[in-house]
C-alpha cells in the first residue's frame, strides 16, 4: 500500500496523473464529458469552438436549450475540486463566445451555461455537473 493505494490502483492512479501532460489530461477528461453529455441524451453541436481568445469546450443541445459547457478535469485533489477553477472571467468569456455562435448559427433556443467536473482520483471517474451557471 502507498498513500492508501494498493499496487495496481497506485500504477493506474501513476501513470494517469503524473505521466501524462496537462493537455492529454484534458482531452481525456473532454471525451469522457462527451460520452456523458451523448447518454444523458445531448446532441453535441460543437467541441473546442473559438471565437478569438474564447473557448467553448462542447456545445450541445437537449430540448429547447443550447448548453454551452466548461469541462474542467482532476486527478487529484491537490488544487482543490475540479470547479473551483472556473472563475467569473472564464464564464464571461464562455458568454462572449456563445453570443458569437448563436448570431452564426442563427440559433433562438434558449441559452444554458454549465460546468462538468470530473475527478479521476482512482480508475472510475466521477461526474458533477453544475447547471445554469450564470455571472454575478
Amino acid at each position: 500500500m502507498f498513500c492508501g493505494l494498493n499496487h495496481g490502483e497506485w500504477n493506474y492512479y501513476y501513470l494517469f496523473s503524473i505521466m501524462m501532460s496537462n493537455k492529454e489530461k484534458g482531452k481525456k477528461g473532454e471525451d469522457l464529458a462527451l460520452a456523458y453529455f451523448q447518454n444523458k441524451g445531448y446532441e453535441i453541436l460543437a467541441t473546442n469552438w473559438r471565437y478569438g481568445s474564447h473557448e467553448l469546450d462542447i456545445i450541445a443541445q437537449r430540448g429547447n436549450y443550447v448548453h454551452f459547457i466548461e469541462v474542467k478535469t482532476r486527478t487529484n485533489k491537490m488544487f482543490g475540486y475540479p470547479d473551483d477553477n472556473v472563475s467569473k472571467k472564464k464564464i464571461q468569456s464562455m458568454m462572449i463566445a456563445a453570443e458569437n455562435w448563436l448570431s452564426r448559427n442563427n440559433n433562438k433556443k434558449r441559452v444554458q451555461y454549465d460546468v462538468l467536473a470530473i475527478e479521476i482520483i482512482y480508475k472510475e471517474p466521477s461526474y458533477t455537473l453544475i447547471e445554469d451557471v450564470y455571472v454575478w
